[in-house]
């Protein structure tokens, strides 16, 4: 068979038309356009980067099973002790450098530290709350080096929320930085000191981390605890703990393994094309798992340097990125959005335009939302995004390194060759909104697949027999981790992971984000996506940024839509908050055009500042719970406005209004 005969095969297959006879000197040009065109539309070179990049990581696995060196500490004495790589820079923080071999011998310390003078213990947790820092990445080495494990606590968290997470992680031993110091007052430090505070019985000693401690600890030998001490850690095994959000209640302990973390740390390094000339920067809070392990454990696995940023700002991330000589940034959420709300930067000399004068190819994070991603690219000429989606909790993800506008916006990507090999292992099944849960066929007990281009939830498949080995759920709470678990899904007896997201697979291969669910809300029996209505929000050039979200009226069934939103230019402390006639006029023609009308916002709720999480997400639960009655509003000292869609203008929602609505005189 001719090459034009093996070409004309697959592009039948690929639903193309016959190729027509050529001359032989036109053969070799029309192959190459031929397969040029295949390998576009088929994403056959993208899907073996990715194929690639996974085998790589699965390798690396079955070698670390082979080692028994599971413990990624072996990973930092492999480079530090290697010389050619021990004298490069690992880390980087506040214009200090640390090289392999300085951060290897400063771990090494800490573990002196926590062995001989706190006796911790291999497989022992410790939690610790710290703000990000060079210091973070010691305590964290030097716990692994002595075999135990760290429980990242969220340094935003203070009162019932900290208690909680410290006592789940069952630590004996609590380690604060001096900088969070307020946030773990005397009468705390009381309580978890208490005889009786761990389940088991036993105090919890805090101890604050400050420059004499530091001091102390950096004095110490460094002394490598007997390799006894970590090799009796498997795949499934603990490597971290990190906190969910707690948006929906309590944060839960989700369990990191080491197979996980090796896994996910050696798949990124190897898809985003890691340098060794490369430099990783990130201000993204280290305690989750978007710095922790996508940052810190892909440049460890990778040999690549990384430099920390303290804490997020908008106005000196740019500088931070210059200063510390970055190729790379991450981001989270709504990180790229306030970056763009930002001024302009000019040299206070020349006045040159610096939002393109950086070293960064790429940027890479989760949570960039479409209606910016080009802006993003624009304004700060960056040619790479590698947009990602997945969960800390989460036994697999979706990947999309994009570098033109096909993909812009999209979660994840992948072929047809990801499909055929990867294709089992993830399913969108259709979604009762109703029930919160996958709908179920009356007769069979079964979901079902949604067509390509539909929402649905997102299911990872586990292995029912040993769901341990991709899933090991959530620290100390088997309860919620069995919420994770879905069993007879597309056949008696398999399970799934639950992702609880709803996302779209469309036919060109693209993976969209809808919304979560419990987000996602019924109004005049139509589903509404609150992340779809807050896009065509978001591009009203007016607005800053906005959080959608249902909320229950009286006298009427569903949830409507309201929209809690900040106006360009307002700042978080401004004393006035009136939007011109023309701002609520313009918004209102944008909606009613843009969104179907059972989608269209008719409630909007200006504000100055919306809730986030220390991670640039954005939280719903007050908002949904306050909705729209101004006397709550009221009650709650908020300075809000609330507005509502008469015709196609956003008027004032007042208290005559509401009572019409309980009085069940307005119809919507």
């Amino acid at each position: 068979m001719s090459i034009l005969d093996k070409i004309g095969s697959m592009a039948s297959m690929a639903g193309l038309p016959d190729l027509p006879d050529v001359p032989l000197s036109l053969a070799a040009p029309a192959a190459v356009a031929t397969l040029a065109y295949l390998n576009a539309k088929l994403g056959i070179s993208y899907d073996l980067g990715i194929i690639s990049s996974y085998a790589r990581a699965v390798i690396r696995g079955a070698l670390r099973d082979r080692s028994r060196k599971w413990n990624h500490f072996y990973l930092l004495e492999e480079f530090a002790l290697n010389p050619k790589k021990a004298h490069e820079v690992f880390l980087v923080y506040q214009g200090k450098e640390w090289t392999y071999r300085q951060t290897y011998d400063t771990a090494l310390r800490y573990g002196n530290w926590f062995r001989n003078t706190h006796n911790v213990k291999p497989g022992e947790v410790v939690a610790i709350d710290f703000m990000n820092s060079a210091t973070f990445i010691f305590i964290w080495m030097g716990l692994w080096s002595v075999g135990a494990l760290p429980a990242f606590i969220n340094y935003n968290l203070t009162a019932a929320p900290l208690t909680h997470c410290v006592k789940v992680s069952t630590a004996r031993l609590f380690l604060v930085d001096d900088e969070v110091r307020a946030a773990v007052p005397p009468e705390l430090v009381e309580k978890l000191g208490a005889l009786d505070f761990r389940e088991k019985g036993g105090a919890v000693k805090v101890v604050f981390h400050d420059e004499s401690l530091q001091a102390e600890i950096l004095r110490r030998e460094p002394w490598r605890a007997p390799d006894a001490d970590r090799q009796n850690q498997e795949r499934a095994d603990p490597g971290i703990l990190i906190y969910t959000s707690g948006t929906t209640g309590l944060p839960k302990a989700a369990i990191i393994s080491w197979g996980k973390l090796l896994l996910a740390g050696t798949f990124v390094s190897n898809w985003l094309g890691l340098r060794k000339t490369d430099r990783v920067y990130t201000c993204m809070p280290l305690y989750h798992s978007t710095a922790a392990v996508l940052g810190f454990v892909g440049c460890l696995a990778s040999g690549t340097s990384l430099a920390i940023g303290h804490k997020f700002s908008a106005s000196g991330f740019w500088d931070d990125v210059r200063n510390n000589n970055a190729t790379i940034v991450q981001y989270v959420g709504e990180t790229m959005r306030y970056l763009l709300a930002a001024p302009v930067k000019r040299d206070p000399h020349t006045g040159e335009d610096l939002d393109k004068k950086h070293n960064v190819r790429l940027a890479f994070g989760n949570g960039l939302r479409p209606d910016v991603w080009d802006r993003v690219k624009e304004r700060y000429g960056i040619a790479t995004i590698g947009e990602l989606y997945s969960a800390t909790e989460s036994t697999s993800g979706a990947w999309n390194l994009s570098s033109n506008s096909f993909s812009a916006g999209a979660i994840g990507r992948s072929g047809a060759i990801a499909d055929l090999i990867l294709g089992s292992s993830a399913a969108i099944v259709k979604l009762d909104h109703d029930t919160e849960l996958p709908w179920r066929d009356p007769k069979t007990g079964l979901c079902k697949r949604m067509p390509r281009g539909e929402p649905g939830e997102l299911l990872y498949a586990l292995d029912a027999q040993n769901i341990k080995e991709k899933f090991q759920g959530y620290f100390n709470n088997p309860g919620a981790s069995d919420t994770k678990i879905l069993r007879d899904v597309l056949k008696k007896g398999d399970a799934w992971f639950r992702t609880g997201d709803v996302i779209r697979y469309d036919p060109e291969g693209r993976w969209f984000f809808s919304d979560r669910i419990g987000d996602t809300f019924r109004w005049r029996g139509e589903n509404v996506s609150t992340n779809e209505v807050a896009e065509v929000l978001g591009s009203h050039p007016e607005v800053y940024e906005t959080n959608v979200y249902g909320v229950l009226l009286p006298h009427h069934d569903g949830r409507a839509g309201c929209a809690a939103l900040v106006m360009n230019g307002v700042e978080p402390d401004a004393e006035k908050l009136e939007p011109s006639a023309a701002f609520l006029s313009s918004l209102g023609e944008h909606v009613t055009k843009n969104l179907p009308k059972y989608a269209t916002p008719l409630f909007l709720r200006v504000t100055r500042v919306l809730e986030i999480t220390g991670n640039n997400k954005q939280q719903k639960t007050v908002l949904r719970a306050e909705g729209v009655d101004p006397n709550v509003l009221e009650s709650n000292k908020s300075r809000d406005r609330l507005y509502w869609l008469r015709g196609k203008t956003y008027v004032p929602f007042e208290k005559k209004d509401w009572e019409k609505l309980n009085a069940g005189q307005v119809k919507l």
